[in-house]
């Protein structure tokens, strides 16, 4: 199929896998539309097929050409406010940003005005997008890298179902105390709220399931630490955070899990590169954030851009 999308409008046009399915369907199954949005959608009364007002229930032919609004203007949520943001990749759909450590993904309370979230508020009125932001995953306040945004409802359905299956794909650098000597390997311990310290998680047998893959990248032992590559099959709070700290090897900084290392006030990981099915255009997108400054040691990230990078 091909989709565009033309100002507040989206086109589909059906090709041969598609015909003798309904339309209600395609748009379920094929456009992976959530039965919520869908509803909205058929209930707007602005879905036309060929031009003409649908039967939900006709299978659609070859070349059927299928449009509806898809876009609707909304009061921009949360308050915006100016900020320098990075922007990784753009287009009408989907915002990817660099996100510096040291700033949450979102609003912690109403009255919270200082969380990237904020600062894409504020981006999207400078572009005269009226739209609320909505964050896809997120990012500890003090890790940093790449973040996807939808910059609307169809968008952010779409890249919400394509996480819950697994198709959007995130890799991350962390740096970690001690020596790694499993060239790589596979963490699969459950992680559940630890009783003690609200904002800690801890491995338990009755947490949910958490599974992280992770490759040795570079050793350092003069400094006593390990550069790793790590990708995740879950997104459990605090994951890699937790998961490393159980094998011994805690982030550098990261002393809310065991690091002696203070690393400048924050702990060194880093959401390198992602991977995204892109919602209409069938093609798939990367975005690599750069090693920031503040990730480590300067003496140790001049070592791992000279090595790695």
């Amino acid at each position: 199929m091909k989709i565009s999308i033309r100002g507040h409008m989206i086109e589909i046009v059906c090709s041969q896998p598609f015909i003798q399915k309904s339309l209600q369907d395609f748009l379920k199954l094929d456009v992976s539309i959530p039965k919520t949005l869908l509803h909205e959608i058929r209930m707007s009364k602005t879905v036309k097929v060929n031009e003409e007002e649908p039967n939900w229930l006709k299978p659609l032919n070859e070349n059927d050409r299928i449009t509806f609004k898809v876009i609707y203007d909304e009061t921009i949520t949360p308050t915006p406010t100016k900020m320098n943001i990075e922007i990784l990749k753009e287009d009408e759909n989907l915002l990817i940003i660099n996100k510096p450590y040291g700033i949450d993904t979102h609003p912690s309370s109403e009255s919270d005005t200082t969380s990237l979230s904020n600062g894409v508020a504020a981006y999207f009125q400078q572009q005269g997008i009226q739209q609320k932001v909505r964050h896809i995953h997120r990012l500890d306040r003090d890790t940093s890298g790449t973040i996807l945004f939808a910059k609307h409802a169809l968008s952010g359905a779409i890249l919400d179902r394509s996480l819950e299956r697994r198709e959007i794909k995130r890799t991350y650098l962390a740096l970690v105390e001690g020596i790694v000597k499993t060239k790589k390997g596979t963490i699969n311990k459950s992680i559940g709220k630890d009783r003690h310290h609200s904002n800690r998680r801890v491995v338990a047998k009755t947490g949910q399931k958490a599974v992280t893959h992770f490759e040795v990248l570079e050793q350092f032992p003069k400094d006593n630490c390990t550069l790793v590559k790590l990708t995740l099959e879950t997104g459990r709070t605090h994951q890699i955070r937790v998961h490393m700290s159980s094998i011994g090897n805690p982030l550098v900084g990261d002393q809310l899990y065991g690091a002696e290392t203070k690393n400048g006030g924050r702990h060194a990981l880093h959401a390198w590169h992602i991977t995204i099915p892109h919602p209409f255009d069938n093609t798939t997108l990367h975005a690599k954030a750069p090693i920031p400054e503040s990730f480590c040691p300067p003496l140790l990230l001049k070592k791992i851009k000279s090595n790695f990078e």
